[in-house]
């Protein structure tokens, strides 16, 4: 972390963590299998972005369009999840860190909600970082679940402008992340978070998720760092 400038960290970091199943076929498993290594890539990164000062960290666990998945693997993949928020529960505890979850959680397993909300209210005081799971999430149905609050608000066409439809998403009391990483080397968005990362910086990597750590974090923050933020202004306006 020798290289890190504290003073221009991202508050909120998000990640497209994408590889698990290419990494098991890798060692001959099945797609579980890199699942289940995923779990301990989550724990390095939930504990290096602590440890270098991020304030909010967004995973994306379970998109929408995972439910179209084999049966099996959708069913693991929900057994992992619950047998994970328990898990981790206590490295949540002992790194001061507050869980959060955003998406369609309604659809999940009634077992996955129960635990996730469990740790959310063991977890509800802790300050040093929040940890945002993106679960069962996509950006079109938060935008479209959006849309449908504000109608049902009654909101009249001329009452709506970005900072009230900001208020109608699931990440309202969230800054928008200053960066998104995607990892092993596809180059895609995925539907995650498109209303939020439009001034995000992109970071993509060859590493594959269950090979992401503490390290690989750091490289991406310093490639953060190395860049020119202008939000559509000119380098000169910066710059005064």
């Amino acid at each position: 972390m020798e290289g890190i400038d504290k003073t221009n960290l991202p508050i909120h970091i998000a990640i497209i963590m994408d590889g698990n199943g290419r990494w098991a076929k890798t060692k001959g498993k099945l797609r579980v299998f890199g699942h289940q290594k995923g779990v301990k890539a989550v724990r390095n990164t939930v504990e290096g972005a602590a440890e270098i000062g991020i304030k909010y960290l967004t995973l994306y666990a379970f998109s929408t369009e995972n439910w179209s998945r084999p049966a099996k693997e959708v069913t693991a993949l929900m057994t992992l999840l619950v047998s994970s928020i328990h898990k981790e529960t206590k490295t949540l505890m002992k790194n001061n860190i507050r869980l959060s979850a955003i998406g369609n959680i309604a659809k999940l397993p009634i077992k996955a909600q129960e635990k996730l909300k469990e740790a959310i209210e063991k977890t509800k005081d802790n300050s040093r970082m929040t940890l945002i799971l993106a679960l069962s999430y996509s950006s079109r149905w938060e935008i479209l679940n959006a849309v449908k609050k504000i109608i049902k608000d009654g909101r009249k066409a001329e009452q709506i402008n970005e900072d009230v439809f900001q208020q109608y998403l699931s990440t309202k009391s969230v800054p928008d992340p200053e960066l998104l990483i995607r990892t092993s080397g596809e180059y895609r968005i995925s539907n995650f978070l498109l209303w939020q990362i439009a001034y995000s910086e992109l970071y993509f990597t060859n590493t594959l998720w269950p090979d992401f750590s503490k390290t690989e974090l750091e490289k991406a923050i310093l490639d953060y760092q190395s860049r020119e933020r202008r939000f559509g202004k000119t380098t000169e306006q910066i710059q005064k």
